[in-house]
């Protein structure tokens, strides 16, 4: 049966992607990459599910005057197919626990049952067996509309490595017309078996001047401090500035901190709170090291702190993200993190401590 495709006007804008750095690896992407299966990777908070979305909206467009290096028009039957979340040739398979973040609720029910019983459940940070089985068998089924299959699974690296296997032969050889895009922060930890039969798309961190602006047209202030803040990850960064932290707030952190202060910190997720304290110690062992800080503004910092008493801080803080999703008492916990950096950020180094560190630096 013919595929019946929805009149575009010829001088229909193409969809406008939410995250402007995004628009010439898409190009790109769309120009050069014509594999049944695509990695797109990078540092997380930089658009990885963002772009691997506008690939496959690019590639089930319906559009008859999109050229093939540009982005879904937004207009025809199928984008308003997608935009709506109900294309019948894509599926998406996400973790239970990113679908409401991620905005994809409700399209992806097998991936980790339902019912009453899987109600119930803690919503699954892993990608399971059963969501990787659902979307072999929806490859294996004919085009909808006519414009092959597309499978999104994000974030790949969640895939635990009963459904990483289960996914290889289909990864090597899709049936039909289908293509898998695999969006990931950390490629790494993907299977090597995985990442050999992909074509790999690397997405970059965004110009310092492009991603704050994008974050000033978000309602940001002073985008910039929470841009370093995130190691210029600006979806991070919103992500923080939505939890309440603002440029001053973490401006003043190291003297809240020094002076056992963990009022800033109350409030927020753990896994955000620990990872602001790390960022802390980092950047106190790099001015202990004589090197320039990454994450704070170096005024902030204040002359620097004995080496060995970071080091244990730093490692404390280390158990603690590692078992991060643990029930912990959070607010004993932060406490006691709090505590143990008031120790080692008043616990001045030596004269001599720092000659030998520049000692070691001017050697290398």
């Amino acid at each position: 049966m013919a595929t019946t495709r929805s009149p575009t006007r010829p001088d229909a804008p193409a969809a406008a992607l939410p995250l402007p750095w995004l628009a010439a690896p898409l190009a790109a992407a769309l120009r050069t990459q014509h594999g049944h299966a695509l990695l797109v990777h990078g540092p997380r908070g930089i658009g990885q599910f963002e772009l691997a979305m506008a690939l496959a909206e690019a590639w089930l467009c319906e559009s008859e005057t999109r050229q093939p290096d540009q982005p879904a028009c937004g207009h025809c039957a199928a984008c308003s197919l997608l935009r709506a979340r109900t294309h019948p040739d894509l599926r998406v398979i996400v973790p239970d626990a990113e679908r409401e973040r991620l905005g994809w609720q409700g399209s992806a029910d097998a991936e980790e049952g339902t019912g009453d019983k899987a109600g119930r459940k803690k919503p699954s940070k892993e990608i399971r067996i059963e969501a990787i089985r659902d979307a072999i068998a929806f490859t294996s089924t004919s085009s909808a509309r006519g414009r092959g299959k597309v499978v999104l699974i994000h974030p790949a690296e969640r895939m635990n490595v009963v459904a990483a296997n289960a996914l290889l032969k289909t990864l090597e050889e899709p049936p039909g017309a289908a293509r898998l895009l695999l969006s990931s922060a950390a490629a790494d930890e993907l299977l090597p078996t995985i990442r050999s039969r992909c074509e790999a798309l690397a997405v970059r961190i965004p110009a310092t001047v492009v991603a704050s602006d994008w974050l000033a047209g978000q309602g940001v202030a002073q985008p910039e401090v929470l841009l370093a803040a995130c190691g210029g990850q600006p979806e991070e960064a919103l992500a923080w500035a939505r939890q309440g932290l603002d440029a001053a707030s973490w401006r003043g952190l190291p003297a809240r901190v020094a002076a056992g202060d963990a009022s800033t910190l109350r409030g927020w997720p753990l896994p955000m709170a620990v990872d602001a304290l790390q960022k802390l110690c980092h950047d106190a062992l790099a001015i202990a090291c004589s090197a320039p800080p990454r994450y704070f503004p170096a005024a902030a910092l204040g002359v620097g702190a004995r080496l060995v008493s970071l080091l244990a801080w730093a490692r404390e803080l280390k158990r603690v993200a590692r078992d991060v999703e643990h029930p912990w008492n959070v607010e004993l916990t932060l406490e006691t993190l709090v505590e143990q950096g008031r120790q080692a950020l008043n616990t001045p180094r030596s004269r001599g401590g720092a000659a030998r560190t520049r000692s070691l630096h001017s050697e290398r």
